[in-house]
Order: C-alpha cells, then sequence, then structure tokens
C-alpha cells in the first residue's frame, strides 16, 4: 500500500511541483492552488516538505514503491522553470515523469482538469517550465479556481484574493482527488485519472 516517508539519498523516478508564490501574504491565495495541493500530497504521505534546495521547497516520499519528490518553487510564479529544471536535471528525470499542478480561472472551483502535455494555457509558471525545459511533455493537473466575478476586477487581484470558507470545504475534498490522480499518473495510469476525475 501507500509507503510513507523515506529520505531517498539522490534517487528519484518521479517529481511532482505545485506552483505558486512564496511568502506569507501569498497563503491560501487562487494563485497558490498548487501549493495546496502539494500540501495534502505530503500530509496524505506522511511526507515533511522543509528542505531548500532547487530553489525550492522539498520534501521526499514514496508512492506506491515509487521514489518521489514534491517540490514548491519558492522563485516565485513565472520564474517556476529555474527550480523545476535544475531539479529535474539533478536527478535525470525526464518530463514524462514530473507533474505538475496550477492554478486555472478558466475552470470552477471544485473542477479538475487532467492533461498529458500541452501549452501552457496561459499559466506564467507552466509557460516558464515549458520555455527553459524545451519540452512540453509534462503531464499536467489543473485545479478550478474560479473566474473573475466581474470583468472589470483586475485579473491579478483576482488570483491573489482568497478563498471562501465555503470554497476551502470544497477545496478539502478537491486535493483529496488531485493526489488521488498524482498516484495514479505515477503508476502510469493517467487515462484512468483523466477518465475519472476531468
Amino acid at each position: 500500500m501507500f509507503g510513507k516517508n523515506k529520505n531517498f539519498g539522490s534517487g528519484c523516478e518521479f517529481i511532482i511541483v505545485g506552483l505558486g508564490n512564496p511568502g506569507r501574504e501569498y497563503e491560501n491565495t487562487r494563485h497558490n492552488m498548487g501549493f495546496i495541493a502539494i500540501d495534502k500530497i505530503a500530509e496524505i504521505y506522511d511526507c515533511k516538505i522543509n528542505k531548500l534546495k532547487y530553489k525550492s521547497l522539498i520534501g521526499s516520499c514514496t508512492i506506491d514503491g515509487k521514489k518521489v519528490l514534491l517540490m514548491k518553487p519558492q522563485t516565485y510564479m513565472n520564474n517556476s522553470g529555474q527550480a523545476v529544471v535544475e531539479a529535474m536535471q539533478f536527478y535525470k528525470v525526464p518530463a514524462e515523469n514530473v507533474l505538475v499542478i496550477f492554478d486555472d480561472i478558466s475552470l470552477d472551483v471544485g473542477k479538475m482538469r487532467i492533461r498529458r502535455k500541452g501549452s501552457d494555457g496561459g499559466q506564467k509558471g507552466m509557460r516558464s517550465i515549458i520555455y527553459l525545459s524545451g519540452v512540453d511533455t509534462f503531464p499536467r493537473i489543473k485545479m478550478g479556481i474560479g473566474a473573475k466575478p466581474n470583468p472589470n476586477w483586475d485579473l491579478a487581484d483576482w488570483v491573489l484574493s482568497s478563498f471562501s470558507a465555503n470554497e476551502q470545504k470544497i477545496l478539502e475534498e478537491k486535493t483529496k482527488d488531485a493526489a488521488d490522480a498524482a498516484r495514479l499518473i505515477i503508476n502510469g495510469k493517467i487515462a484512468e485519472a483523466m477518465n475519472k476525475y476531468n
């Protein structure tokens, strides 16, 4: 079954990256959906994300017998690729084994979209990763944060706003789904994850 936290030297088969911005002022904001999901995965697999390496907060765990690195880049969203590519190069992990989790304003809160690969879709953290790595074959989980409630709102203000209490309850369950989807993807069952959660 699910392995507990193991500190595994230099070996790493998969990387799961959650995108967000560092700093207390950004905690639990919409744009930090990736960080929120990573924290839930860490909680489920008893992993402490408390080391600073590869310009990221990192932790290692074992998921279904596979060595996985959890990452929360500390570069700020738009430079996420600096952190991700550094870890990929160190561990020699191909893009296909790097799962990226990030926010999507085109999806309602509680909705999730899993993709095998593709463009950045306007998400600047994903854009940085694709640009600096030179490939777009990263599997990804896009998590809905909702569209601007008013077209006159500034987009930056919206994505940096906090979730409501009701939305946080929804996300508590949805991040569990993201963790399960990540487990399926790591096991080579991305089609099953897509059928189950898209």
